[in-house]
């Protein structure tokens, strides 16, 4: 059944590699069942519900991909997109989570038809190779103030906006602590390096007193709260024009970049098979959809999932795998409930990090290149907006090249996006 339903012979592979793929995959990407909740849970969402729904849409995702594009990647929802979710369009745009749901969901619907009728591999064409770059790595300084904020490490300040935090407080410590266990235990090529580190930070902060143990299995949490609560009607506002872009900018790079890459490590990018990375990127945007109505941020295909590959993953019975382990975790909803915010910060703060070097992919010797890059990458934190960061990077993008007389560089996909955000800056 197995050769039937995924050609293991074809590729090389058989039942027990792709067993232990799908298991390494697993432990490299099962980090996001704490972390989401975590991040999602600012919102006002139910942690519990947002768990199960993390779960769901990840088990969903990876078997989508398993038995649609037979390819051996992992999905779950994306680390940058939860925090463009609770911290941007929530918190700081105040629109409410239901309706950041029914944004959610447009772009999932929009993603499908950008990937149906090819539009998609035409923004991916129009848009250059150094404002992809600073995108990711602007994603990841985001990601990386959030974590500092939310370990203590550094805090608000009336003078300079933000200073250190205390670092005689033991949530800061252990949260530095877990940062430097995770990067160690990742160089050491530890599998499920981030996952440990976390835990290992749980485990001490109830050692210490500082958080309460709760329990490692139950049942799951009622998916109540969030299922089916989305607000489409209300993410149809003029104001969510810019939200649903960024989610769909966002979502073509990030998936496209990933699924690409993973694909072209595992040797699956060969002649004759460019018809099943059409079908992975139909997965992927299919999953998002399915996640909006379970309640979580986007779903997205993970990059650890070259972990799997390295192992030896090369079909889809390695996300199969993954899929499964995610139904299994909905047990131990105790377990995530147990785990902090500065347990799950140094997570956030070292895959920032890896984001980061996204940077070297940048043209620096071209400033109408390296200008839109930086303007991209320093905005995204310092405006605590991730749309504000795409915005400043397009319109100065197309504004330097064409003031410089090089229009011929310029794609229509840039055009378009770059007035789309002029027109959202004008009519706020």
């Amino acid at each position: 059944m197995l050769e039937r339903l995924f050609k293991l012979n074809e590729h090389g592979t058989n039942a027990r590699t792709e067993l232990l793929a799908g298991i390494t995959t697993f432990l490299t990407m099962s980090y996001i069942i704490f972390v989401n909740p975590q991040i999602l849970s600012t919102t006002g969402m139910d942690r519990g519900a947002v768990f199960v729904a993390t779960c769901l849409a990840a088990a969903i995702g990876s078997l989508i991909m398993a038995f649609l594009a037979n390819y051996p990647i992992g999905m779950a929802p994306g680390m940058g997109l939860n925090a463009f979710f609770a911290f941007t369009v929530v918190a700081s745009l105040g629109f409410t989570w239901q309706q950041a749901l029914g944004a959610v969901f447009i772009s999932g619907v929009l993603f499908i038809l950008l990937t149906i009728t090819g539009v998609r591999s035409w923004l991916i064409a129009g848009i250059a190779p150094s404002l992809r770059s600073a995108i990711a790595a602007g994603i990841g300084l985001f990601l990386g103030i959030i974590a500092l904020i939310s370990a203590g490490i550094v805090a608000d300040s009336p003078a300079t906006l933000i200073t250190l935090g205390d670092l005689h407080k033991p949530q800061a410590l252990l949260a530095i602590l877990g940062f430097f266990i995770i990067a160690v235990l990742d160089v050491l090529k530890v599998r499920g390096a981030i996952l440990l580190g976390i835990l290992i930070i749980t485990v001490l902060g109830m050692v210490l007193g500082i958080n309460e143990f709760q329990g490692v299995f139950s049942l799951p949490p009622s998916l109540a709260p969030t299922f089916l609560q989305l607000d489409v009607l209300g993410a149809l506002h003029m104001g969510f024009l810019h939200v649903v872009l960024v989610f769909v900018l966002v979502e073509v790079f990030d998936a496209t970049g990933t699924l690409m890459g993973v694909a072209k490590r595992a040797g699956l990018l060969t002649e004759g098979k460019q018809n099943r990375l059409g079908r992975a990127l139909l997965a992927d945007s299919t999953a998002i959809t399915a996640g909006s109505l379970l309640g979580t941020s986007s779903t997205t295909a993970y990059v650890e999932s070259a972990a799997g590959v390295q192992a030896g993953g090369r079909t889809g019975m390695t996300a199969a795998v993954v899929g499964i382990l995610f139904l299994a975790a909905l047990f131990i909803s105790p377990l995530a409930g147990s785990v902090p915010a500065y347990a799950t910060a140094p997570a956030l703060l070292y895959v920032a990090g890896l984001m980061m070097r996204e940077l070297i992919d940048v043209q620096w010797d071209d400033v109408t290149e390296a200008i839109p890059a930086a303007l991209t990458t320093l905005a995204m934190p310092f405006t605590y907006s991730i749309a504000t960061g795409l915005a400043f990077g397009f319109i100065s993008y197309v504004v330097l090249k064409a003031c410089t007389g090089r229009f011929r560089e310029i794609h229509p996909a840039a055009w378009l996006i770059a007035i789309l955000f002029l027109v959202r800056f004008w009519t706020m």
